[in-house]
């Protein structure tokens, strides 16, 4: 079963150059570790030599979950100016309300490249999942964890 990995152009394009750094230049740095181990001694109580197998089996891992991902990527587009009758979707900037608290703005991506830092949040999560397909000015009820809660859409794009 393959899944579906949503990316903006952005997050599709860092995603790209960490895989070709990791093709290129950390293969070889990695390499070199492990030439320069091996002409350590002793191998087998070489923790050198360990520390650089256990990092190119970390590389070799991430450049195959990178190319898996980039392979099914769905490139997403970021809404330009929506219509107030538009539904939430991935690449939405959504602002939305809870209450009394203040206004949170976030715009919907894939899982592959949420950051709720940098104000990207997954598809996939609680409140991604929840207003995917709602409006602006809909009340959509969000459940996580944590408990259930009521949030308004006061903005989309």
């Amino acid at each position: 079963m393959t899944t579906t990995n949503f990316l903006t152009k952005v997050g599709f394009q860092k995603l790209q150059e960490e895989l070709d750094h990791l093709h290129t230049t950390k293969r070889m740095e990695v390499a070199a570790r492990l030439h320069e181990a091996m002409e350590g001694g002793e191998l087998i109580e070489n923790a050198e030599y360990e520390a650089a197998k256990n990092e190119q089996a970390f590389v070799e891992g991430r450049i195959q979950e990178l190319e898996i991902l980039l392979a099914t990527a769905q490139i997403i587009v970021e809404n330009g100016k929506p219509k107030k009758h538009d539904a939430i979707q991935i690449g939405s900037k959504v602002t939305i309300k809870e209450g009394n608290f203040e206004a949170e703005t976030f715009i919907i991506v894939g899982a592959a490249e949420a950051n709720p830092r940098e104000g990207k949040i997954s598809n996939e999560s609680p409140i991604g999942k929840s207003i995917l397909g709602h409006r602006l000015g809909d009340v959509v009820k969000v459940e996580t964890p944590g408990g259930i809660y009521n949030v308004k859409i006061i903005k989309v794009g």
